[in-house]
């Protein structure tokens, strides 16, 4: 009898768990048709129930649950549990190799930018020309300079849009910045919200505000009309006069996603019109969403999934031709991607932006922009931070004219829902400054500084007592600088902000030489024992060239010493020969021989050491002459160096009235 019904209960149990596994299989095929339609939320649920019931040993079903549960996570915004799920199909060795893809897309969004290199490489190995991989490894090498960059834009989440729930794809109708337009899940007592079932949130409506008086925004309002339904409406965008607004709609039938399509009004006396559906395709069945119309209004673009496509959501667009519109064509490889491209905006130069997770980005959804070259090849550049980041950026839109507008994204969100940001481009200023100093780098307070430019500018600056000048100038400018000082001799400088797009300080410093007494030239090396120059010489006596061209009035003479080792007269000679080197090489330059007096000095005229040197080194003190007792006298290392200061090569003024009489 008790063997009986052991048999029994282990006979039930077999049938229990051949009845769990059909309950799970059940379920699994239940999430499959929610996400095949896009009800990610919907699908999220299922998968989630299933995947606790999978058992252990059915590693590959484990796998890929866990796999389609993540990617449901990452569409819905949840990056955190997307990363989890995804982990855990790695480690069930899931069959499909697209999972390490996505699981480094994840990593990506997460800013866990090494980890995410090294699973893109993983999947490389099994798809070596895998685009979107080698993209997305490249972009998390680079993510860090990325983040680094030189930004265009400020970044602002304004709180006047943003609620508890999502808002996005913010538009000015006709460039307008008074008005503006977006989508947002918020409730409202004018619509009976469903809960959409690719979000989780209810779906989205259409609302407008305007700016008062005093410029500020005002008056937050639902747009009339039956443009709003229980259904989801977004992304609107408007012909260049605003009196056409495309939006998307999502329709739900029996429960379920229809799918999305583009939908038109007509602005009359001072109302949108009756919504009409703008029958895009042939194939009413397709989905097409984002809608965004060229400035001329000849061209519609939209976003869709349909056959023919290079992957994923792509970007299309067909030419009105009365009342229906031409077949649509691909944007083709430079825009669209293996991934999705979405939500396109044409501005009023023809430039095209749009979003992506296929192109180099900081991860999720990139804003870029393109434009056709002269051979229709789009040129695509992402936006870089901070109108980028390592979540969802996308939606962006313009003020006609001005470089300012709106976008949405979910960066920072812990639900995932997304906001919207504005942004403006601080005027473009371009300025010149520096100080003025003398070669001992004593500032130069009553000195001048002349900027002459193309334009005509022509202005005279005096130094503040530090030396300091400053200047704004235009753009698309040359301009010639002439810094001088009484007592010191002029010296030129160049800047111009021809083809700049980005505001820029010059920093133009002004460092003038005396008349009155000798300036010693640095980094002028002779062959040891020679008075030949060595290669090491040339940018310093090309500083001299200049100099002198710059003052076409002096004649200078050219000082040569040496230090203390050796005779007398041999130091003289070389001196000498060293010298004239220096002023041969100005020769070639193209100074006149007349200007330059080539003179040796041997070691009779040692240093005597100034406020720099006694600054400089603790073994002298103003006024210490550098001659041989005084050198003797030190030890072996300071001798050294002494002898080092000794020799030296300068030059001096000996008149500044050259070819003036």
């Amino acid at each position: 009898m008790k063997n009986k019904n052991y048999s029994i209960c282990f006979v039930a149990a077999l049938f229990l768990l051949a009845v769990s596994s059909c309950s799970v299989n059940k379920k699994i095929r239940k999430a499959d048709k929610k996400y095949e339609i896009g009800e990610y939320h919907k699908a999220a649920s299922i998968y989630k129930t299933a995947y606790s019931r999978v058992k252990l040993s059915e590693k590959q079903t484990k796998g890929y649950v866990a796999y389609r549960l993540g990617d449901c996570y990452d569409k819905i915004g949840a990056t955190d549990k997307a990363e989890r799920m995804l982990a855990n199909c790695v480690r069930y060795k899931y069959a499909d190799t697209t999972s390490y893809l996505l699981y480094a897309d994840v990593l990506r969004k997460q800013k866990k930018n090494k980890e995410a290199a090294e699973m893109y490489d993983v999947y490389l190995k099994h798809d070596p020309n895998s685009l979107v991989a080698l993209n997305g490894k490249l972009s998390a090498l680079k993510y860090s300079e990325w983040e680094k960059a030189k930004r265009r834009y400020e970044v602002f989440k304004d709180p006047f849009f943003n609620s508890k729930k999502s808002e996005s794809s913010p538009r000015y109708p006709g460039g307008d910045s008074t008005i503006v337009y977006f989508a947002s899940s918020r409730d409202n007592k004018q619509t009976a919200h469903k809960v959409s079932n690719i979000t989780g949130t209810p779906n989205n409506d259409i609302y407008f505000a305007k700016k008062n008086a005093v410029g500020k925004w005002d008056n937050l309002e639902l747009v009339d009309s039956d443009i709003n339904t229980e259904d989801d409406e977004g992304s609107p965008a408007f012909s260049s006069d605003g009196k056409i607004m495309l939006f998307t709609r999502c329709r739900y039938v029996k429960g379920e996603t229809h799918g999305g399509e583009i939908w038109m009004s007509q602005r009359q006396s001072g109302k949108w019109g009756k919504a009409t559906r703008v029958m895009v395709l042939k194939d009413s069945s397709v989905t097409v969403a984002h809608p965004a119309l060229s400035p001329d209004g000849n061209w519609l673009y939209f976003v869709s999934d349909m056959p023919g496509g290079i992957g994923g959501k792509d970007i299309w667009r067909c030419m009105k031709t009365g009342e229906s519109y031409s077949a649509a064509e691909n944007l083709g490889p430079d825009i669209n991607t293996d991934k999705d491209e979405m939500y396109p905006f044409i501005r009023e130069d023809s430039t095209l932006y749009f979003s992506s997770n296929g192109h180099e980005g900081f991860g999720g959804l990139d804003i870029y922009r393109a434009k056709e070259d002269t051979a229709k090849k789009w040129v695509v550049e992402n936006m870089g931070a901070p109108i980028n980041s390592n979540g969802d950026d996308f939606g962006i839109s313009f003020v006609a004219g001005a470089e300012q507008g709106a976008f949405s994204s979910n960066r920072g969100e812990m639900k995932g829902y997304d906001k919207i940001y504005t942004f403006v481009a601080p005027p473009i200023r371009y300025i010149i400054s520096g100080k003025v100093k003398n070669t001992d780098g004593d500032a130069l307070g009553d000195a001048n500084v002349r900027i002459v430019g193309t334009d005509g500018t022509n202005v005279k600056l005096k130094t503040k007592n530090d030396g300091s000048y400053s200047f704004e100038v235009k753009p698309g400018v040359e301009y010639v600088m002439l810094g001088n000082c009484r007592g010191y001799l002029n010296e030129k400088n160049a800047v111009n902000t021809l083809g700049l797009e980005d505001s820029k300080t010059f920093d133009v410093p002004f460092t003038l030489a005396s008349v009155s007494k000798p300036v010693g030239l640095d980094n002028i090396f002779f062959e040891f024992g020679k008075a030949t120059l060595t290669a090491e010489s040339s940018k310093s006596l090309d500083k001299l060239v200049k100099l002198l061209k710059d003052n076409p009035n002096i004649t200078i003479e050219i000082g040569a010493h040496t230090d203390k080792v050796g005779s007398a007269e041999g130091n003289l000679a070389l001196s000498g020969e060293r010298a004239q080197s220096v002023v041969n090489y100005l020769i070639k330059g193209g100074i006149e021989a007349p200007r330059l007096t080539a003179k040796g000095y041997g070691k009779t005229k040692p240093v005597v050491a100034d406020k720099n040197l006694a600054k400089q080194y603790t073994f002298l003190k103003e006024n210490d002459e550098l001659n041989e007792d005084f050198i003797d006298a030190l030890s072996k290392e300071d001798q050294e160096i002494a002898n080092k200061i000794n020799r030296r090569t300068e030059f001096r003024v000996l008149k500044t009235t050259y070819n003036m009489y």
